[in-house]
């Protein structure tokens, strides 16, 4: 691990993440409250994960779309990350991230 951050105070109206990363791998526990990931590979396998447990958490290898929403109003998501920061290792549009999936 070395990067730790938290998620706290979003609306449940608003969508977090919406990206994918070229290097990074995470963990995704929800300490407090609730909230979902959903996730995509890029070859048309999606799902759907409720973290409500906080002694419960989700993988998230490298190279897949993440988006975390419907937050609950005392959520707070931990962020257990694999790498620094590195702006430039993220992919914000999901068609650049479907082309690198498919070698494009």
């Amino acid at each position: 691990i070395k990067r730790i951050f938290y998620i706290y105070g979003s609306d449940p109206d608003v969508v977090r993440g919406q990206h994918a990363n070229r290097k990074t791998e995470f963990v995704l526990i929800n300490v407090a409250g609730t909230s979902k990931v959903k996730v995509d590979d890029g070859k048309g396998n999606t799902a759907i994960f409720s973290l409500n447990r906080p002694h419960t958490g989700i993988y998230l290898p490298r190279m897949v779309w993440k988006d975390m929403y419907d937050f609950s109003e005392d959520s707070v998501l931990l962020v257990l990350a694999s790498e620094h920061y590195d702006g430039e290792e993220y992919i914000r549009e999901y068609d650049t991230f479907i082309n690198e999936v498919r070698g494009k």
